[in-house]
């Protein structure tokens, strides 16, 4: 309040609209972790997700489309 009096009334707060520092929200996806699948968007193949391998870096072997993780 004592900005927008002060300040030629344009409303505007300190740090108005910028979040709370947190990040971009969202966390991690529902189902990331050692656990899940990786599959094919555009055939649905499965293939389990082992640790430390990239979903997105693995080709499906029916179609050729790189996989995702589900």
């Amino acid at each position: 309040m004592f900005n927008r009096i002060f300040r030629g009334g344009r409303g505007q707060r300190h740090g108005a609209g910028q979040g709370s520092g947190r990040g971009l929200g969202g966390g991690a996806k529902p189902g990331s972790g050692p656990v899940g699948d990786c599959v094919c968007p555009k055939c649905g193949f499965k293939k389990p997700h082992v640790a430390g391998e990239r979903c997105i870096d693995l080709v499906c072997p029916q179609c050729g489309t790189r996989l995702s993780r589900e």
